[in-house]
Parts: C-alpha cells; structure tokens; sequence
C-alpha cells in the first residue's frame, strides 16, 4: 500500500483570525488569505507570492543560509541584522579599523566591501511534487528504503525541471514526509557590506537584554548584491553592477500601534510543533539542562576576558554571541513550556487524538503510536544526552578539541585513500586557519578546564602545553608529507592522542547507537504525523519550519510574561538612555546618540508622540532563521525586522501559545534614524521608496541616484 498523500488542500480549516504557524506563501489563497483578511491585511496572495509578476517574495532573500534579508530599493540594497552580518563586520574589523566597535558606512559603491563566501539566494518559483517523489515508496519498506526511493525521485525531477541556467533546485520534506514541494532559486555570490552600526547599538543589552523584552538594539546591517551586466548571479568581479530586483519593498514612516496587521517573511530554519508530550518532557527537562550548564561554563571564560581585553573582544565576539544566543535561548524554552502548562495540555491533546482513533475505527493501525512514543524515548534519552554533550564540547565550545575532531576525519580518510592527502591538507588547511584566524590559547584552554569535565573524566589540561595544535604553524606542519607521515605525527600529538580515544567511540559507538534508536522514533512521527490528519481533520495544522521560505502573521501587540506585569508593545529611544551605563561592554551609549536625543534632533522619524521608536513586539510565530525577516504592513511596506523573540516565548518552536509567544523587530523608523542622522549617509535613503500608506499620502518614490 502506498503511503497516503495528505495535502493541504484536502484538509478543512475554519477561516479566522487564528494566528500562529508559518505557511508556504505559494498556498495562501483560501484560508490563509482570509485569516490575514481577517486581522487587517489589505494584501491578496497573488501580492505576496506570484510566479507571473512581480510579488512581495521577489524582496526576499535566504542570507547566507541561516538568516533573512529583503531588497530595500532598486539597486540591490539589502537589509538584514547586525547579528547575521555579524561575522562579515567581524572579519573586516582590526585594531586599527574597528568596525565592531565604531562601525562602518562605505560613503560610495567603491568603499562596499566584499565578502568571500557570503551569499543571498532568492525564491524563483515553488511546486507541489508529492506524487513524484513518493512514487514506488511503500509502508512494507524499511525507512531506508523509503527515503532512497524518494532520494532517486526527487533527484530525477531536479535534472528534469525547467529553469535557466544559472538557477538552482532543491526538493524539501513537509508534514514530517508526507508532502514535498521544489524550489527554484537564483543565488548571488557577490553580496558587499554598505554599513554596520557600533555595536553599542547594533548589539544593545547584549546578553542581559538578549530574548527580553523591552528590547532597546538597533540590529540592522546593510549589505548590497551585485551582479554580472545582463542582472545575473555572478562571483566576485570589480566588473559586477549592483543587482536590479523584481521587487523592491517601499519603506513606511508611519510606524504601527497596537492592533496594526504585521506579516513576518523569512526563512524560518528548525520547529517541532508536533511532539508527543513525553518528547517535550525530555526535552525540557533533560536534554535542555546538560546543554545548558555546558554553554555557561564556557562563557563563563569568554565573558571575562573579554571584557579586560580588546584583542579578545575582536576575536571572540561572533563565537560568544553564538553560544550564548542558544545558551539563554534554551532557558527561556524551558520556562514558556511550564508556564504554559504545555506538557499537560499536549496529553490532554493526546487524550482527544486517541478518542478520535477509537471512534474513527482506527484504533487497529495507529492505537500504538503514543505507547510506543513512550516506550522509544525512555530508551532514548540517556545516548540522545550523551550525543549532544560530545557536540557541546567537541564542536561548539572548545576549539582544541575541534581541531582534533576535524583531524580525525583527515586520518580516517587517509587510512581509507592514501591518495586523497592533496585534497585532506586543502581541507584541514581551511579548517585550522579559519580557527585560528579568532583564536586565544589562554581563553580556549579556560574553557577545555570548564567543560570538558561535563563529557570525561579524564580532564587533562596539561596537553595545551605540548600540542602542536595551538599555533598555526606547527599545526600545519602537522599534515606535511605523505599519508603515513601525518598519520605518525597526528597520533604522536598530546591533544589528539588525548581526544582520539573520545573521538573513535563517538564514531563507533554513541553515534550509531544514536541513530539506531533514533530512526524508529523519526519513523513513528511520520506515522503520527498521517495519523492525526486522518483522526483529527480539522485540526489546524501547519507545515514545520525547514529552511523554506514562509509567511507568518499577526498582529502587533503587547503581553503579560508575570502577574500585574504588562509590556506595552513599542520601546523608545528614552529606554536607551535609561539603560545607559558609560564604559558597560553592554550598555554604553555613542555619546553621538546621546547627542541627538537631547538636541530631539530626530529629523523625519519620529512617533506622532515626538519619540524615537526602537522596537516593537508582535504575535508572528517566528524561529531561528526569521533574523533579518521583514515585518510588513498592511499594505505591503516595510515597518520592521523581526531579530528576537521574548524569553517565554521561545517555546513556540514547540508550542505556539498566542497569550505569550512574541516576536520582537526593530522599527524600521530608529534603522533609517541611524543611518541618516547618526552615521550621515542620508545617500542610502535616496535610494530607498519612504511612503505614507496610514496618512493616504501617495507614494514618493526617491528619483535621487548614487553616484559610483
């Protein structure tokens, strides 16, 4: 029997103003448009996503693969967070030239510093291909089996789609396998940095505000594309133009206020909305807390010395804004789950779905989901612990360690093909110089004493001593000569002798038993997945997030984290001067800023109030990979960019509760505030489209050019 080919389109949804979920924009018409009716939108899908026209989705690009960035005007220019272009500010940036602390604003095209490896990649077009990729796949195939069959169909329908040349594909899962959808994409390789506020703004509150709100943090950077003279992807050339796009999004400067219709447009990477209960408990309670401790440990290290040397500062900033986004992210999950009651009203969820089962007649073929749901993760949870700590140590917090797993490869390949070693040094040679491009031996050792004891008890600090890894040059000789010559040397270092043993039963032991028992549990949750559409039908169920591009909307609005404690929905310049600490590596102010906020030189952007607005929040369901996602009005204008959520609210990659889950954006009005009145490039709002849409004022399209 074939498995069944649950669609979208077969499923019933009462149309409302529901909000929570994040829809592919390509099947908006129906429910989803009156849902956005509904809360004020003005817009139809053919707006959003149109193959034939030009359509919102043509603004929106995929930001070097784990952000989102939107086309601001007619020649290419690209708005994203100061966070996702946080390691391109990072790499320009020297002693000398600090443009993490001072910023950086290229005052002509030919200051527009490029970026090797950096990409925008753009949405072309999106197909349904179920039917295709789930042809010859059956329920009596082993998952294996399964997924190789749809691996060979979604592979012949790549080579077989009609694009142009220079355009891409890829084949996406949805509905845990139960719906696949194509993409065509057009990916631009030559993306340029255009300016970066200080850090003091772009990075705020830092740690302290991080996932909090108020949020008071200007996260913006602007980068542009540029491309070949026909407009087409083209790499790095001093002969490339800047990017002419389908669709540039027009800039409103009449803010919001609570109840105003936002939709959020991005790239949202990772959720799982449809857990068991048992599997939000062992996240939550187990697997959660041993991460936790381990990214604490290490930034307890970092924090310090970062803050009494410079040099550090430089070099660790992007690591450290890292670990602990995810470190304090984790927390905030853990308390939205139990604050709401998540755990419970998903058994309760259960109760009905298994009620559903019985009175469908069938209870026969999936009555043994949630049993086996328990049984699975009980089995699971120790080595699903385990697993995660060896990546902790070995591949997110400590990068001696990272070196020698990376090391490991290279010996492994090279037992398996003496012949590969030209293509193994390119390899490690990347790897080792991109370590130690950032890299503090007294900081990392710190941090190998601080978590390392959290995976092993056999902590020896001692081999930091005598490794060749920790500086460059020894490191690289490390992989000079033949094959068995690395080998000797790599096997006769104290660091890798020391991670070896601790790498081979990652490899031979934790990861296979890993996998092993984690196969049954992603199959079961396909299962679960058919299962509860055919007992609950009209149940509102959206596709989880995977990378793809996704609409998601709301509504502006504020929120109760406490008891008798509110949070109105917009923060203002004020709360950035009341925060103001001078000398805080958190919370000092430019004295620039300052400046302009007792002259109340606020020039266009300020609130009917006289304000500066900063933030805003709103009740778009957002994830990691919404960084840099456009908020957009009513009417298609761009009002914000979505950066952060509010702590409790991190859940919703769990559980989505619109009483406490939040997102928080920039208000685009303190962006173009910044870059007009503080860093004086009043050029790069030339180029933009500002409009009126709430005062009925027609479009002002700026006719003002650049001059290279």
């Amino acid at each position: 029997m074939k498995l069944i080919r649950l669609l979208v389109l077969f499923i019933v949804f009462q149309a409302s103003a529901q909000q929570g979920g994040m829809w592919i924009p390509s099947l908006l018409e129906g429910m989803n448009e009156d849902e956005m009716t509904a809360l004020g939108s003005k817009l139809t899908a053919k707006d959003i996503y149109d193959v034939n026209n030009s359509s919102l989705k043509d603004a929106i690009g995929h930001f070097n693969g784990g952000c989102t960035s939107e086309v601001i005007s007619d020649q290419g220019l690209i708005l994203t967070n100061h966070h996702c272009g946080f390691g391109q500010i990072q790499s320009h940036s020297s002693l000398e030239n600090d443009y993490l602390k001072d910023g950086f604003w290229a005052m002509n095209l030919e200051d527009e510093l490029p970026n090797d490896g950096l990409y925008i990649e753009f949405i072309v077009r999106i197909e349904d291909v179920t039917t295709q990729a789930l042809d010859g796949v059956t329920d009596a195939m082993t998952e294996r089996e399964k997924q190789s069959t749809i691996d060979k169909n979604t592979n012949t329908l790549q080579t077989k789609v009609t694009k142009e040349a220079w355009q891409d594909t890829k084949v996406k899962s949805f509905y845990k396998g139960n719906q696949y959808f194509l993409f065509v994409t057009e990916r631009f390789n030559d993306v340029r940095l255009v300016g970066a506020p200080p850090t003091s703004i772009g990075k705020f509150g830092s740690d302290t505000d991080n996932w909090v709100f108020p949020r008071h943090t200007g996260d913006f950077a602007l980068f542009r594309i540029y491309a070949d003279k026909d407009n087409r992807p083209a790499e790095y050339s001093k002969d490339n133009v800047p990017y002419k796009p389908k669709h540039h999004l027009p800039i409103s400067l009449d803010g919001v206020e609570e109840g105003d219709f936002t939709m959020v447009f991005g790239f949202p990477g990772t959720t799982d909305e449809y857990l068991p209960a048992v599997a939000i408990e062992h996240i939550t309670q187990e697997f959660n807390p041993s991460n936790i401790a381990i990214r604490e440990a290490s930034l307890k290290v970092i924090d310090a010395e970062m803050k009494v040397n410079d040099d550090v500062r430089i070099k660790y900033a992007s690591k450290q804004a890292r670990i602990a986004n995810a470190w304090k992210k984790w927390i905030g999950e853990n308390l939205g789950i139990k604050k709401s009651n998540a755990i419970a009203e998903r058994r309760d969820f259960e109760a009905t779905f298994t009620k559903a089962l019985k009175e469908k007649g069938l209870e026969e073929k999936y009555g043994h989901i949630l049993p086996d749901f328990d049984r699975l993760y009980k089995d699971f949870a120790e080595v699903n612990i385990k697993r995660r700590n060896f990546i902790e140590v070995f591949l997110v917090t400590n990068e001696l360690m990272t070196m020698t797993f990376r090391a490991y490869q290279v010996e492994q390949s090279l037992q398996r093909d003496p012949e590969s070693m030209d293509k193994n040094r390119a390899y490690i040679t990347g790897v080792l110089e991109g370590i130690h491009k950032n890299y503090d031996v007294k900081v990392d050792k710190g941090v190998f004493e601080n978590v390392m004891p959290f995976y092993s008890d056999n902590v020896n600090a001692s081999i930091y001593d005598t490794t060749a890894f920790t500086n460059l040059d020894s490191a690289l000789a490390l992989f000079e000569g033949s094959a068995d010559d690395v080998i000797k040397k790599l096997n006769n270092d104290a660091a890798y002798s020391y991670a070896k043993p601790l790498i081979d039963d990652f490899f031979n032991n934790l990861n296979p038993e890993f996998q092993q028992k984690n196969d049954p549990i992603t199959a079961l949750q396909t299962e679960y997945m058919t299962a509860l559409m055919k007992a609950l039908p009209n149940e509102r169920y959206f596709p989880d997030a995977n990378g793809t591009l996704r609409v998601t909307y709301g509504q502006v609005n504020g929120y109760s984290p406490r008891d008798a404690v509110y949070y109105s929905p917009v923060s203002y310049l004020d709360g950035v001067i009341e925060k103001y600490i001078p000398g805080d590596y958190e919370f000092d102010v430019p004295q620039k800023l300052i400046d302009l906020y007792e002259a109340k030189d606020y020039g266009q952007y300020a609130d009917s109030n006289g304000k500066v607005p900063v933030c805003f929040l709103g009740t778009n369901h957002t994830t990691g990979g919404n960084s840099g996602s456009p908020a957009i009005d009513a009417h298609g204008n761009l009002v914000g960019l979505n950066f952060d959520r509010v702590w409790e609210g991190t859940m919703s990659d769990m559980n989505y509760d619109p009483e406490i889950c939040r997102n928080i954006m920039v208000d685009v009005r303190y962006v173009l505030f910044i870059v007009d009145k503080y860093a004086g490039a009043k050029h790069l709002i030339d180029e933009m489209t500002l409009v009126h849409p709430k005062s009925g004022k027609s479009k002002s399209k700026n006719k003002k050019k650049r001059k290279n």
